[in-house]
């Protein structure tokens, strides 16, 4: 069976081995043909790369998978759906976008055309799926799967003082946040340190370097830039926790990937990661931009070894079902 599969597949330049990479590599694994596009960097080009591929293939696919996202790329989802439907072809969109809910508000017409006309749609999180059956669109919750294989558990008994961030450097995700917990950690803890691993979507990355310099901080914080996951994955066990300081989300992959990985996770409550995380059981969750409860949790969990033992082992069992061992069945049912 042959699939088109439209998305942003940028990871060979940015090397960052991202949902689509990781779908269309499994779906292949799983005996599939998948066309995938787009790798072009270029917003224009890569819209165009999409439609052409509509064009050339839809006739000689069984379906056509549409990542879709809530910001400017909607559009990109909008017109290759409209594509998939005039040549009588079934697609079935992805649900990414943190802000979906919020772009459906303002676009509901438009939303409509993608959403009520699809074969079915896929949420990742019980966040998007809950939102779009009280919207009355069909909808199945396949949550993001990882080969729980690649993912080495490491117990921690003493935790240091030592922060990960693992996101891009834009605003939605808030990194100057993880810049003024670290300032308040350091309060406590002097020889606190941040790592911080991702690309710049947005130009936030100097933001966060005139934060850090304003606020004498440089000794205590790395900046790595975009690394391959298996670098960053070594790199996490020298650290002991994790924090996510997003405005807005859905259910990142990193989550996920940390969990299986045992650094416990401190993270803001918002959008889908409250489905994801349950508050002192997986995780710890805080209120958006509140740094002083952050840093207060970061300091619980420094100064109770039972507590992280207790929520890292919770968190790798639940995402033990979040193999592609078991969440290939899904998938499998639905293209059948």
């Amino acid at each position: 069976m042959k699939i088109l599969y439209i998305g942003n597949d940028l990871s060979k330049d940015t090397q960052y081995h991202n949902a689509f990479r990781t779908l269309k590599q499994n779906l292949t694994k799983e005996g599939f043909e998948v066309i995938g596009v787009s790798s072009k960097k270029n917003k224009v080009l890569r819209f165009m790369d999409m439609v052409f591929s509509v064009f050339v293939n839809a006739r000689k696919v069984s379906y056509v998978i549409i990542d879709v996202f809530s910001t400017s790329a909607f559009y990109f989802a909008l017109i290759t759906s409209q594509l998939s439907r005039m040549f009588g072809v079934k697609y079935i969109p992805v649900l990414h976008g943190g802000n979906l809910p919020l772009r459906i508000h303002k676009n509901p017409w438009l939303s409509d055309c993608i959403f009520k006309n699809s074969h079915i749609n896929i949420a990742p999180s019980g966040y998007l799926n809950s939102f779009f059956k009280a919207k009355h669109y069909k909808s199945v919750l396949i949550t993001n799967s990882i080969d729980l294989v690649d993912y080495k558990f490491k117990q921690r008994s003493h935790l240091q003082p030592k922060l990960l961030y693992v996101r891009a450097f834009a605003k939605i995700y808030n990194p100057i946040m993880a810049i003024e917990v670290l300032h308040k950690l350091i309060d406590n803890y002097p020889k606190a340190t941040l790592c911080m691993v991702g690309p710049d979507r947005d130009g936030s990355l100097q933001e966060v370097k005139q934060r850090i310099e304003k606020l004498q901080l440089s000794n205590h914080v790395t900046i790595t830039g975009v690394l391959p996951r298996k670098d960053w994955h070594k790199l996490a066990e020298e650290y002991d926790v994790f924090i996510n300081t997003t405005h807005v989300d859905n259910t990142p992959v990193s989550l996920i990937e940390v969990m299986a990985l045992g650094l416990p996770i401190v993270s803001t409550n918002v959008g889908g990661i409250p489905f994801l995380i349950k508050h002192l059981d997986d995780g710890v969750l805080v209120k958006p931009n509140d740094c002083e409860e952050m840093k207060n949790e970061i300091v619980s969990l420094l100064t109770d070894k039972y507590k992280v033992e207790t929520i890292t082992k919770s968190a790798r069992m639940k995402v033990e079902n979040r193999d592609w061992k078991i969440i290939k069945n899904q998938w499998i049912k639905i293209l059948k």
